[in-house]
């Protein structure tokens, strides 16, 4: 490793175990995609959704320890349809944290544009998943400017139909920021909580494996460079992948030794030292 790389270490072994070492208040950023509830089982038994809380709280007590007062937790997550009804423990998980005194401050949603269709009996095919953002404290670092994307095509549509009063810039009643300032002759602007990503295609050796655009979003938006970010299940390494590119100090946990090999082969990869292009879209 180079003088300028940034520091990357992988643990082999359950979280709930390894982050005690971890020192409290040191992380910047936690990012992760936790096993959800009755998947995976063939990689990592199946947790059932009515034990789903009582798992997991162990390591969300850990993670609110090492996190920093000023950092952010982002939980990829899913729940899952059990007898015809959607199941509610996301819901369950995250009141349990909130017990513990994490804040449940915002979610995002990742839209995966490319889906594939399908339908159910009284449904249709998911095409999203849930970002829990979690934090400590009120104030936390955020970095807006860092993500900004090109407006969407229709964007180019609207100038003819713009008012006077939508090119101002006005402040909110409540006092909460800019409610009105005019985007439509810009070329980048604030994206949405809501990520137009396509699912992971390439073959990465690992069940559940997310696009490094996903990771990538969150590290910009709440890290610096030289920032410390974990990821406590962090399967094949993409988090790690995108840590090195973009210069931030990386932890990651994993529980099985072919993955942690899987993570190490990926993170190190030249290749690896690429600039993604596969950003976020906004969805106007």
């Amino acid at each position: 490793m180079g003088e300028n790389e940034p520091s990357i270490r992988l643990l082999q072994g359950d979280c709930r175990d390894l982050l005690p070492s971890i020192p409290a208040d040191s992380i910047d950023l936690i990012i992760t995609s936790p096993p959800y509830a009755d998947s995976r089982k063939e990689t990592y038994g199946g947790v059932p959704p009515d034990r789903y809380v009582e798992w997991f709280l162990p390591a969300g007590r850990e993670l609110l320890r090492v996190l920093k007062p000023t950092g952010s937790c982002i939980i990829n997550i899913k729940e899952n349809v059990v007898n015809g009804e959607r199941s509610t423990y996301v819901i369950e998980l995250i009141l349990a944290l909130r017990k513990l005194g994490w804040l449940h401050v915002e979610e995002y949603v990742w839209f995966k544009k490319n889906a594939a269709p399908g339908k159910w009996p009284t449904r249709f095919r998911d095409a999203w998943e849930r970002l829990l953002h979690l934090t400590k404290s009120r104030r936390f670092a955020m970095h807006q400017e860092a993500v900004k994307v090109p407006p969407a095509a229709s964007a180019k549509r609207r100038p003819c139909h713009a008012t006077e009063k939508n090119q101002q810039r006005q402040m909110s009643a409540t006092g909460s920021g800019i409610s009105r300032r005019t985007w439509i002759y810009k070329d980048l602007v604030y994206p949405s909580n809501v990520l137009c990503l396509p699912t992971e295609t390439g073959n990465k050796g690992h069940s559940a494996v997310f696009p490094e655009a996903l990771p990538e979003f969150f590290v910009k938006l709440f890290t610096l460079s030289g920032d410390l970010v974990l990821d406590p299940f962090c399967g094949s390494g993409t988090t790690g992948v995108v840590c090195r590119r973009l210069n931030r100090h990386f932890i990651g946990i994993e529980q099985h030794r072919q993955y942690v090999e899987l993570a190490k082969e990926r993170i190190f990869s030249p290749a690896k030292k690429r600039i993604s292009s596969n950003q976020p879209r906004l969805l106007f």
